[in-house]
């Protein structure tokens, strides 16, 4: 089930700045951590922003870059550290023999394959999940992490640019990669 939503500048029909993907099963438990956020998002009609919401990442997402200037991909992870993870990504080439479970950064590297040109830069959200069962609702840990990337989410929608989320990664000012 994939979703596209443009938000609307308001006036006319503007360049989209910025394009934010989340990935995650809605009926998987914390899995559905990604698609919250999204729905909040959607809620929000912020301009120059395009949402994009699937169950996972497929090679045509490198499509959904086009244009912008920046990208952010949200997910919920098991690995991740508490409550959630920030890092900027670089586009790599995957072991993958097929299309399914694709890496934001391998997305990044068909965008690099098929333009001749490097992705825009892009940035990881990944909340901390731990019961991923099928059929589960969101676990408490999951809740505390999902408030906790959410504040961090709305810090960086105040200035949606790499430089100014770079900033928030070297600790100057705002949120760290890791928050604790």
């Amino acid at each position: 089930m994939e979703h596209h939503w443009t938000v609307p500048n308001g006036e006319a029909e503007g360049p989209v700045s910025l394009v934010i993907f989340a990935v995650g099963n809605p009926s998987r438990g914390d899995d559905a951590l990604g698609p919250m956020l999204m729905d909040e998002l959607e809620r929000q009609a912020r301009p120059g922003i395009q949402l994009v919401s699937d169950f996972q990442l497929q090679p045509e997402h490198a499509l959904d870059l086009l244009g912008c200037s920046l990208a952010l991909f949200i997910d919920a992870g098991t690995g991740t550290p508490a409550p959630f993870e920030f890092r900027e990504l670089t586009a790599a080439a995957g072991r993958s023999l097929s299309s399914h479970a694709f890496t934001p950064s391998e997305v990044l590297q068909v965008y690099t394959t098929l333009h001749g040109d490097s992705a825009p830069p892009a940035f990881l959200l990944c909340i901390r999940g731990d019961n991923f069962a099928l059929g589960e609702s969101l676990s408490p840990g999951a809740l505390a992490h999902l408030e906790a990337a959410r504040r961090h989410l709305q810090a960086c929608l105040v200035q949606p640019t790499a430089e100014r989320w770079r900033h928030h990664l070297t600790g100057a000012q705002g949120p760290t990669v890791a928050q604790r």
